[in-house]
């Protein structure tokens, strides 16, 4: 019998990075496999379950049969209702006397904010067209333009610039090939914010250019001292990608949206058609009632305490001797430069969980601007735990 050959692994996937600290995750579950007690700090997931009026909802809907498909778009209800919000002022909490004018139409229903935005790359970028985001920045945004044959140019930042593209530095990397800009406020890792006036000066270099400006807002509504502010106060051709999985803590649900300029929801409805037919129903259906005052009051108390459990750890990690040169206004991340103990994140990050039973994500997962002299921490555990963390931290500090 003749060899067997594999089929080749396409050449695409040499340039698209694993998540790190998905490798610490699962050494961690073994770890707690055989007996280790892990605190848990490396997750960009809520501690929290989802709200009760959801899951009541989502009850609700699978006992009244609602399993079938909804169109490509989204559930027109829940399309109206995201909508609505936005309409509310409850998207954008700043004194800017602009209406917001969204309607259902321009709204896209997707399996996840990383549906929503691998929709908007697709419709945008063809290959060899460049997408510029600031490094560090959420690694999944440049491996979806490598996906699509496009190039990912990641734009070294740092405190400085609040680790975020600004119009300046943006207009250092254009080229003739930049078909978009893409951002994120609140961003992961930094948990930092753009002003109004950084997202005015944003959107008009791209249209002045004639290339999109795509805004991650999937942690909107986790800010701490400051209003929200979403980019749809500024224009209407602005793509603005949003999640239940954040504030509203529903990551197991796998629902996001998009809000898109009218012009582009026709492309964005077929290719939805072809790449996922439809958002998961019971969970566009559960998400109705994310937008009740009774919900409402669960996340603006969660809020709160993820406000807390970041005013405990950021002093507290800066005690130890962590350099965090910026305080983050929202998310729930804490990025913090560790130079003073090693310029190996990686493995101080492995060595953490292995030696104190701590994990935390190292700054390779963000890019590659200086990523070997950061860390991030997530303050999605309680407050106890990031005590105890801290404690083990301190002392695997001491022994080092």
């Amino acid at each position: 019998m003749a060899d067997r050959i594999a089929p080749p692994i396409a050449a695409r996937m040499a340039d698209i990075q694993p998540f790190h600290v998905m490798a610490l995750l699962a050494r961690a579950r073994e770890l707690e496999a055989a007996g280790r007690s892990i605190v848990h700090m490396e997750i960009g997931e809520p501690d929290f379950p989802t709200a009760a009026p959801i899951v009541a909802a989502g009850h609700a809907a699978l006992a009244a049969g609602q399993t079938h498909y909804t169109p490509a778009v989204g559930l027109q209800a829940l399309r109206e209702a995201i909508a609505a919000h936005y309409r509310a002022g409850a998207g954008a909490r700043v004194d800017t006397n602009v209406d917001i004018n969204v309607d259902a139409a321009r709204i896209v229903v997707t399996p996840g904010a990383s549906g929503a935005l691998h929709l908007v790359l697709a419709a945008l970028v063809d290959p060899g067209r460049e997408v510029l985001m600031s490094d560090p920045g959420y690694p999944c945004n440049r491996n979806f333009v490598r996906l699509l044959e496009g190039r990912a140019v990641g734009v070294p930042t740092d405190a400085a610039h609040g680790y975020q593209l600004t119009a300046e530095l943006a207009r250092e990397h254009w080229t003739e090939r930049t078909a978009a800009l893409l951002v994120a406020s609140p961003a992961n890792p930094s948990g930092t914010l753009l002003t109004r006036e950084q997202l005015v000066e944003l959107h008009a270099l791209a249209r002045e250019r004639g290339a999109a400006l795509i805004v991650d807002e999937i942690y909107h509504g986790l800010t701490y001292g400051v209003d929200a502010q979403t980019a749809l106060d500024i224009a209407d051709d602005i793509f603005v990608i949003n999640s239940f999985s954040k504030y509203y803590g529903m990551t197991g649900w796998r629902l996001g949206w998009l809000v898109a300029p009218h012009s582009h929801v026709a492309a964005l409805d077929k290719l939805a058609q072809n790449l996922f037919l439809a958002a998961p129903t019971l969970a566009q259906y559960a998400a109705l009632a994310a937008f009740t005052p009774e919900a409402q009051a669960v996340f603006e108390e969660r809020r709160r305490i993820f406000a807390e459990r970041r005013d405990y750890l950021l002093p507290a990690l800066r005690e130890l001797g962590f350099d965090i040169p910026v305080v983050p206004q929202g998310a729930f991340y804490l990025y913090a430069g560790c130079r003073r103990f090693t310029d190996d994140s990686f493995a101080f990050c492995r060595d953490l969980l292995e030696q104190a039973g701590v994990a935390i994500t190292p700054g390779i997962d963000f890019g590659a601007y200086r990523a070997h002299e950061h860390v991030r921490f997530a303050y999605t555990t309680s407050i106890e735990q990031l005590r105890e963390g801290v404690a083990r931290l301190s002392r695997y500090l001491k022994k080092r």
